[in-house]
């Protein structure tokens, strides 16, 4: 269940969700909009996708919020997770609310432990450039199972703009911006489970999704999602 778990958060972790306002980035999104990414292993094998859709937008002082339902498939289609994230644009940086990557189906795995979670938002600036570092992004988790202490601690750290350089995905061809980070995971429930990988994603000016992610591991390829829809 503890690797199950780590596997979940990670793969909701190698692609970036969509974000919206007025004239976040200049891109408009509407309820009902969103972006499909498909999922490929290290040799290129399909492994699945990821379905997003905008479904409620609201206001938050000067900001924009809006929830985003999210639905993972394995590659024979079936349908393996749900989970409703809540975004923020506030005109110059996209905030990810890093609760939101625990989904209702973790926390339940999670009910008689009497977890309580802090975080670290994940942020991106509406503007990128070349050598930019960005701002780490935490989870972390305290709780018991009967005597046993339980804790989970998710960083996302070292982010920086390493360059630009053309892309060509299912979804077209843009001019990217390419970001490095490293991923570290720990699971502790009587003895530690760890994860340690490194993502490579690539985004666009006036998109606010990622239009690529590779994901690694001790330098090895696991796999990679690329952008196949907008609509």
């Amino acid at each position: 269940m503890k690797k199950h778990f780590l596997w979940s958060i990670f793969c909701l972790l190698t692609v970036s969700f969509p974000t919206f306002a007025q004239e976040c980035i200049g891109f408009n999104l509407k309820e009902g909009s969103g972006f499909e990414m498909n999922n490929y292993d290290a040799k290129g094998k399909p492994a699945g996708k990821l379905t997003y859709k905008i479904s409620k937008i609201t206001s938050e002082g000067p900001s924009t919020v809006f929830s985003i339902e999210m639905e993972s498939f394995s590659a024979k289609g079936k349908s393996e997770l749900k989970n409703t994230y809540q975004m923020k644009c506030t005109g110059n940086t996209l905030l990810l609310d890093a609760s939101s990557l625990i989904s209702e189906e973790q926390l339940k795995s999670f009910k008689d432990m009497d977890m309580k979670f802090t975080y670290d938002n994940i942020e991106y600036p509406t503007k990128l450039t070349v050598g930019e570092k960005l701002k780490d992004a935490s989870v972390k988790g305290e709780g018991k199972s009967g005597p046993m202490a339980i804790n989970f601690n998710m960083k996302i750290k070292n982010r920086e703009v390493v360059g630009q350089e053309k892309l060509t995905i299912p979804a077209g061809s843009y001019d990217a911006y390419k970001l490095k980070s490293d991923m570290n995971m720990e699971m502790v429930m009587g003895f530690p489970v760890k994860m340690d990988m490194q993502t490579v994603s690539y985004r666009a000016p006036g998109l606010i999704w990622d239009l690529k992610t590779e994901t690694y591991r001790k330098g090895k390829l696991m796999g990679y999602s690329e952008l196949s829809k907008i609509y």
